[in-house]
């Protein structure tokens, strides 16, 4: 199961982060060799650029020249090597939206495909203007979450069951969507009265849960759903040999049980978790 999964990382044979992103929220990035083009040329793990964050109080704000020549070297860099050159792009909750990227791709020959905005789901304003967006070819990422419950409620957040529905009854394209979370990475905890007290781990498990959530309580065919984490970034990420079960692919496999729930992982033919139970553990984990 290929997924968005801490931006864009992929395990080989040997547990080894194979697909990453250079940079930060911040513009200009910081880099390995000192330009972007550069790292993604060189360095065979780096396939593009992100989180680059945009309409949010933790951006740079960088300016539209800074944006689009940082887009343009990735999106270069990324024909010479064979690479995908993707922008990832995080979305705040600020007024302006995506108005920074409908300029880029108004004053400049940039193709739409080029971009990945991420947290679309955000709140209901943003997932519209991004639903529109999608209708127009470009490729959207939702956020999933861990207590969708809790952030519909309090930031009014569109879960991704919901939101998928809303995509296939506005006819956009199911290569367009993808699903990725913040696995591994900070997450703040509030408690019942809806006050922050610290932070926790974000976890990948629930990228399943929203699959579950769009079968069981949507209606969605699994096969529909499961695009999110499997085909659709693996296509937009041009990782070759991911996201599909056919011959001269990765045996890259998850099997589920009749609920869904993940029973067996292989990574590359070698078996990761069997009957729900971890076989191969990390440097820093105890059996």
């Amino acid at each position: 199961m290929v997924s968005l999964l801490a931006k864009a990382k992929g395990l080989d044979e040997e547990g080894i982060t194979t697909y990453i992103y250079t940079g930060s929220y911040r513009l200009p990035l910081k880099t390995i060799t000192g330009e972007i083009m550069k790292d993604i040329m060189v360095v065979d793990k780096i396939i593009g650029i992100g989180e680059v964050a945009i309409s949010d109080h933790r951006s740079s704000q960088p300016t539209f020249e800074e944006f689009v020549r940082a887009v343009s070297d990735a999106r270069v860099a990324g024909m010479l090597s064979g690479k995908a050159g993707i922008i990832n792009i995080h979305l705040g909750d600020g007024p302006r939206k995506i108005a920074l990227l409908r300029r880029a791709l108004k004053e400049t020959e940039i193709p739409i495909t080029q971009f990945l905005p991420t947290h679309i789901n955000r709140n209901p304003e943003l997932f519209e203007e991004c639903v529109y967006y999608a209708k127009d070819g470009g490729y959207i990422d939702f956020t999933g979450s861990e207590d969708p419950d809790f952030w519909e409620e309090t930031d009014g957040e569109v879960r991704f069951s919901k939101g998928l529905k809303r995509l296939i009854e506005e006819g956009v394209s199911m290569d367009n969507f993808t699903l990725s979370s913040d696995g591994q990475g900070s997450m703040p905890i509030f408690n019942e009265k809806k006050e922050y007290v610290g932070i926790g781990i974000g976890k990948s498990t629930c990228l399943i849960k929203a699959i579950k959530e769009c079968v069981y309580c949507e209606s969605i065919p699994l096969e529909t759903a499961i695009r999110a984490i499997t085909s659709n970034p693996a296509k937009i990420l041009k990782l070759n040999g991911k996201g599909r079960i056919e011959p001269d692919m990765d045996a890259d496999l998850c099997l589920l049980d009749e609920n869904l729930d993940v029973d067996t992982v292989v990574a590359k033919g070698k078996m990761m978790v069997e009957n729900k139970k971890p076989v191969v553990y990390g440097i820093f984990e105890g059996k």
